[in-house]
C-alpha cells in the first residue's frame, strides 16, 4: 500500500481548488481582448517549398495573412512601408511557367494581384534547372535567385522574419470540430 504524504496532499488539492475557483469566478459576460499590435517595418520571407503544385492556391493564404491585415485599418500600410518576399523552389513552380498559364489561373492571378501590391516573388535557380526551365519561361513578376537555401540565408541575415508556408490537407470542415 502506498503512503500519501497528508501536506503534500493538501497542498496539491489547495492548487486544485484555487484554478476552480479562479474559472468558476469569472464573469459570465468576459470575453478575449482584442489588441493591435504596433507593427513597425514588417519585413517577412515566405518560403514555400510544396509537393504538390494545386497546393499553391493555399500556400498564397499565408501571403494573404501576411498582407492584408497591413494594409487594412488601422495600419493602412503601404508597399513602401513593408517588404515581404516569397522564394518559391518546389512543384509550385510549375504554376509560374507563362505555358501554364491557364491550368494555374487563378493561382497565377492572384500572385500578379500580390505583385502588383509590392510582394517580391522569387524562385530559385537551381529548382528551375531541375524544372528544365529558363527565366524567359515564367512570367514577369517573377525574379529568379541563384539558390533558395542562400536567399534564405542572405534574407534571414538582413534581419526578415522566416515564415515557412506550411499546407495541411483539411480532413474536418470548421462546422464539424467546433
Amino acid at each position: 500500500m502506498r503512503h500519501i504524504n497528508p501536506i503534500r496532499f493538501m497542498g496539491s488539492l489547495a492548487l486544485a481548488i484555487a484554478l476552480l475557483g479562479g474559472l468558476a469566478s469569472e464573469p459570465a459576460n468576459a470575453q478575449a481582448k482584442v489588441v493591435q499590435t504596433p507593427y513597425k517595418n514588417p519585413k517577412a520571407l515566405v518560403d514555400v517549398f510544396l509537393d504538390d503544385p494545386a497546393k499553391m492556391s493555399a500556400a498564397l493564404y499565408w501571403v494573404r495573412s501576411l498582407v492584408n491585415p497591413l494594409v487594412e485599418a488601422p495600419y493602412s500600410m503601404f508597399s513602401e512601408d513593408m517588404s515581404i518576399i516569397v522564394l518559391m523552389h518546389g512543384t509550385e513552380i510549375v504554376t509560374l511557367a507563362r505555358k501554364n498559364e491557364e491550368r494555374y489561373a487563378e493561382v497565377v492571378q492572384r500572385m500578379r494581384y500580390y505583385a502588383d501590391m509590392g510582394v517580391k516573388f522569387k524562385v530559385c535557380g537551381l529548382a528551375l534547372q531541375d524544372y528544365h526551365y529558363t527565366a524567359a519561361d515564367l512570367h514577369s513578376f517573377v525574379e529568379v535567385t541563384p539558390s533558395a537555401i542562400t536567399e534564405l540565408m542572405h534574407w534571414q541575415n538582413q534581419g526578415y522574419a522566416l515564415i515557412s508556408a506550411q499546407i495541411f490537407e483539411k480532413k474536418l470542415s470548421i462546422e464539424d470540430i467546433r
